[in-house]
């Protein structure tokens, strides 16, 4: 933690420094434009606000942050009994960076830092980007289009399906009224570039990236079961409506498809570098807190190939909320010649009270179903039956207080269950439950 901190103390004395030598243009510190709020005023927005205008001035800097800090009181159990040893305890805090920089009218710059995480302790880059909501050539042309479209480029977080707006990332956890995310985590950051149209309540997205979490030059090392050595860029789209029908009510739906046939590294379910919020459930004996650092989670690990879909819907009436995922995947890795299949289903019930919304209580259920890499089929006089589909099943109630728009306390209490999992796996007979408690921050 030492380490840490003093690596975060040490980047903002260097990113005030490098501020501070902008001062050839009026440079301040302040709001900038079209950018989603990373205090409470920023829960139920999904992509960022379009016309959200701020006078141009000069270059203008904003700089913000998540922490959270969790307590957790799980217990664990599986019927081989080689579970790591866990009790209750806090878990080390997690903390973001975010800069973002109003470069001119209309275009912005995103530079966000994982401060400390699960998986890395140390300081490092999550990503960052460049959006235009304007752009700096002349003609009426250039006003019409961009009135409705925003265009994003950079090494960032794609935008594949609605849940990723709506999950913890690191430090920052207010988006979330849950301790964790989805079983089955779509999230990913990838090298590319996406543009959104909106008009009129409708949206339509198309994107193109790497299909790869870093950036990546070389051929792919053949196979015994796949001699493709040919990287393939990933491709996804996105549609949908989000109305306000009225005051107090608001409806949204979309539809998300991302597709890769060659990757070199495909994460689209692996993608989080922070790690889970549950520590070390699920986990065997000797593994540490970074090299088993998305317990409770499912990856299907499907690296060489994937097509994915996600549907979403969204319902906020007065105080509550209800959201929705569908979710279907195919895919494969280097070493597999079959395609294997993995579907998700989840459902969030919010209720938001008191004068400002400030106290919420919540319920999801949330379920995974998957078919596992490298189990034989069962052979019988009459078929093939497969024995390597399996199911992961979770119940989580919550609830929390914004005691102002910054500060957040929250709770839940969750069982998560696994079933179907061949005797050999020590996943067979899983289970997890218990509480996690969290106090975050957030502007």
């Amino acid at each position: 933690m030492k380490r840490t901190f003093t690596s975060a103390f040490a980047s903002l004395i260097i990113a005030g420094c490098s501020f501070a030598s902008l001062s050839a243009q009026a440079q301040v510190f302040g709001p900038v434009s079209n950018l989603r709020p990373y205090d409470k005023a920023g829960i139920n927005v999904f992509e960022d606000p379009k016309q959200d205008s701020v006078d141009f001035e000069g270059i203008r800097v904003k700089l913000g942050a998540g922490f959270t800090q969790s307590f957790q009181a799980l217990k664990h159990s599986n019927n081989a009994g080689n579970l790591y040893k866990i009790t209750p305890g806090l878990n080390t805090a997690n903390a973001n960076l975010f800069l973002d920089v109003q470069l001119a009218d209309g275009i912005r710059l995103n530079l966000t830092s994982y401060l400390s995480s699960r998986h890395h302790n140390e300081t490092w880059v999550k990503g960052g980007y460049i959006q235009f909501d304007k752009l700096p050539f002349k003609g009426d042309i250039w006003e019409d289009i961009m009135e409705y479209t925003t265009i994003k480029v950079g090494h960032m977080e794609i935008n594949y399906g609605d849940q990723h707006f709506r999950r913890s990332d690191g430090g920052h956890t207010f988006y979330n009224p849950f301790a964790e995310n989805y079983i089955l985590d779509a999230f990913s950051t990838e090298i590319g570039g996406e543009v959104l149209v909106r008009k009129n309540g409708l949206f339509g997205m198309v994107g193109v990236s790497n299909g790869m979490i870093k950036g990546n030059i070389d051929e792919l090392v053949p196979t015994a079961v796949d001699d493709n050595t040919h990287k393939s860029p990933s491709f996804y789209l996105k549609a949908g409506i989000d109305k306000q029908v009225k005051p107090e009510f608001r409806v949204r739906a979309s539809a998300s498809f991302y597709t890769n046939n060659s990757s070199g590294g495909q994460t689209l379910y692996g993608g989080d570098r922070t790690g889970s919020n549950y520590f070390m459930v699920m986990e065997k004996p000797g593994g540490t807190y970074s090299a088993n650092a998305f317990s409770g989670r499912f990856n299907p690990g499907f690296s060489k190939k994937v097509d994915a879909l996600q549907v979403n819907g969204f319902i906020k009436a007065r105080g509550l909320e209800l959201f929705g995922t569908l979710e279907s995947a195919q895919g494969r890795s280097k070493n597999e010649t079959e395609i294997r299949d993995v579907s998700q289903y989840a459902v969030d019930a919010v209720y938001r009270f008191g004068s400002s919304e400030n106290l919420f209580v919540g319920a999801r259920y949330n379920t995974v179903s998957a078919t596992l890499a490298n189990v034989p089929a069962t052979l019988t006089t009459e078929a093939i039956v497969y024995n390597n589909d399996v199911k992961i099943s979770r119940m989580a109630f919550g609830g929390g207080w914004f005691m102002t728009k910054n500060i957040l306390l929250k709770g839940e209490y969750v069982n998560q269950e696994y079933k179907d999992f061949p005797t050999a796996d020590y996943r067979d007979g899983g289970r997890f439950k218990g509480f996690v408690v969290q106090a975050a921050v957030g502007f």
